[in-house]
């Protein structure tokens, strides 16, 4: 019975997809991969075994001769491309450097495969560092489901990037990536990119873990629990006693877990919402102790906001938990580090809950549109805090535009179009994520307007929630809620180094008429937003759209909107009645302009 009304479920739901108007050619389509594991932890020397069986459904028109499974802990080897890239890169991540090339044996991470087979058959394995390549017995067709069945071992890693044993502040397990997870294939075919540190991309699926460890332990992370009343956490006697924890998490794309003998479990119930759960060492100072508790309404606030303003969370559940080796996001979790003042636990957990929608619910293939996962996320969580906590949003994104703008000057910035693995410098990918990331959207705020932004993000969410989006989906989610042409804005910002730059060239003032003369240094078209001051004292706002858009947003009343200025004319003149004392562009600071020195313009300047 439950095969069936699992199979109709699935039937239900590719309905359900193919009838949800996305944005792409010839249909969406989805793979599926459901996952039933069960694994033994020794809490001695940190191995664990396990047993998994994935059931994927092809749901692509191709047929499939190969799968592959990522095997993630192979990366906290000596000579691994992660450890090889981390010693050779010129500005290194400060938590890796040359850490995995020290590891000792005991150390080290990783995952095999011990033996696999497709419907009962064995097939053929190469094992290629921490990608997994499979040789399917029987080609997948289109439409078809398989059962791939298999034991693996792992050993887990000291912890020198995201996921391992012992962490600095002394958390004993932090489980992210930690068993054989079945890479994605989608429209443009496989993406099994060899771990080098960056970002991950999983199937939509189903989960059901059971998870063996020493009694002493509190585990939490994705799912929900399914015994929680054979749970027993013992105080003494460690590593004398086992227990199973059995959680399920449906449709996610991942699994992850953290455990320590230590850990606080504190609950906040949300009326209307999820249960949220807090893990925390009790070690912790009192200082930092009472920083996790004031965190849980705060985190409430941080919850309503984003399912307010992007869409609803869909889980019943949410833990912060202390772990990991700063902040990253997971499924229905996040592991953060917990020795913080209060405004920093406070922005890293805001960061890693907002990407719960950026880019868990709306995922992206994060590798190669990183930016719409950190940078969308980067918006939000500080939209979020500027509500919430007070942050300066302006002040916020000045230092960011600044940091751009320095990227820019330093001539190492690289296209947002680059696969996150294949950025020169991490300095670069880190502006082009976070920060270009987040200014794409602000400035998107500013060419759409108010109205037209927000209902754009909500028509985002509620066609591509539980898909993987592209940036043209995201783009096309824009255009149709603004009727604008906005490719230019996609293309321009993210696929080239184009910069934004205008600035007033002249102001003539002749009897009760000004002329003012605009022009465009840089590549990048945007439209224009002006103040001007004029002698009395008075100031009025103008609007020039940019004729590419074919449209423009609403402008107040107050504003006049001047004739459409078309990107190959380098100038734009225009006159007003009056005598003009300064002119400015983009008085409210929203574009990304790489030489503010021509932004404004001064009469007493002028020879």
């Amino acid at each position: 019975m439950k095969t069936n009304l699992k199979r109709c479920f699935c039937v239900l739901f590719l309905c359900c997809l193919f009838s949800a108007s996305p944005q792409r050619n010839n249909g969406y389509w989805q793979q599926q991969a459901d996952y039933t594991v069960e694994v033994d932890i020794n809490t001695n020397n940190f191995n664990y075994t396990g047993t998994q069986k994935v059931v994927y459904t092809n749901n692509s028109p191709d047929t499939l001769d190969k799968v592959f499974f990522h095997l993630f802990f192979n990366a906290f080897q000596p000579g691994s491309e992660m450890d090889v890239r981390s010693r050779s890169i010129a500005d290194p991540d400060s938590r890796v450097k040359d850490r995995i090339s020290k590891l000792s044996k005991e150390d080290q991470g990783r995952l095999v495969v011990i033996n696999l087979t497709q419907d009962g058959k064995a097939v053929q394995t190469t094992d290629e560092g921490t990608i997994l390549e499979v040789t399917l017995d029987t080609p997948l067709e289109p439409g078809e489901e398989t059962t791939f069945d298999m034991n693996f071992e792992g050993q887990i890693p000291l912890i020198v990037r995201r996921a391992g044993k012992n962490s600095k502040e002394g958390v004993a397990l932090s489980m992210a990536q930690w068993y054989p997870k079945l890479a994605e294939y989608d429209f443009e075919g496989w993406h099994a990119n060899p771990y080098i540190g960056r970002e991950f991309h999983g199937v939509w699926g189903n989960f059901d873990v059971k998870l063996t460890i020493d009694k002493r332990y509190v585990v939490g992370g994705s799912g929900y629990l399914q015994n929680e009343e054979d749970i027993t956490v013992l105080s003494e006697n460690p590593g004398s006693e086992k227990q199973t924890w059995h959680f399920v998490a449906p449709d996610v794309h991942d699994f992850t877990w953290a455990a320590d003998p230590d850990y606080i479990h504190d609950t906040v119930s949300m009326a209307d919402g999820p249960t949220l759960n807090f893990f925390y060492k009790k070690t912790l100072s009192e200082e930092y102790q009472k920083n996790w508790r004031e965190l849980q309404e705060i985190t409430v606030k941080l919850m309503q906001f984003f399912s307010e303003t992007i869409g609803p969370y869909p889980y019943k559940q949410y833990s912060v938990i202390q772990g990991g080796d700063g902040g990253m996001e997971y499924a229905m979790c996040t592991l953060i580090t917990g020795e913080r003042p209060l405004e920093s636990l406070v922005g890293v957990t805001a960061h890693e809950l907002a990407h719960t929608w950026f880019q868990f619910l709306l995922a992206t293939n994060e590798s190669k549109h990183e930016w719409m996962d950190e940078g969308f996320t980067e918006y939000f969580c500080t939209q979020a805090e500027a509500s919430i906590m007070g942050v300066n949003e302006k002040e916020y994104f000045k230092n960011s535009y600044s940091r751009y703008v320095k990227l820019v000057g330093f001539g190492i910035e690289q296209p947002q179009s680059t696969h996150a693995d294949r950025y020169e410098y991490n300095m670069a990918y880190s502006v082009a994520a976070y920060v270009k990331g987040a200014i794409f959207l602000r400035q998107l705020n500013s060419i759409l307007g108010d109205e037209n932004f927000e209902e754009t993000i909500k028509n985002y969410f509620d066609l591509w929630a539980f898909k993987h989006p592209t940036p043209n989906d995201f783009i096309r989610c824009a255009e149709k809620v603004s009727g604008f042409e906005l490719d230019w804005y996609l293309t321009d910002w993210t696929q080239t180094t184009n910069t934004i730059d205008y600035g007033v060239k002249s102001i003539s003032n002749k009897g009760n008429k000004t002329f003012i003369e605009l022009e465009r240094n840089g590549l990048m078209p945007m439209p224009t937003e002006l103040e001007v001051v004029f002698e009395n004292g008075s100031t009025k706002r103008f609007y020039i759209p940019l004729k590419m858009m074919r449209g423009q947003k609403t402008m107040p009343k107050s504003t006049v909107t001047l004739k459409d200025w078309a990107w190959a004319h380098p100038t734009y003149h225009f006159e007003v009645e009056g005598k003009v004392e300064k002119i400015t562009i983009d008085p409210d600071a929203y574009v990304a302009d790489t030489d503010l020195s021509n932004n404004v313009l001064s009469t007493n300047t002028v020879e």
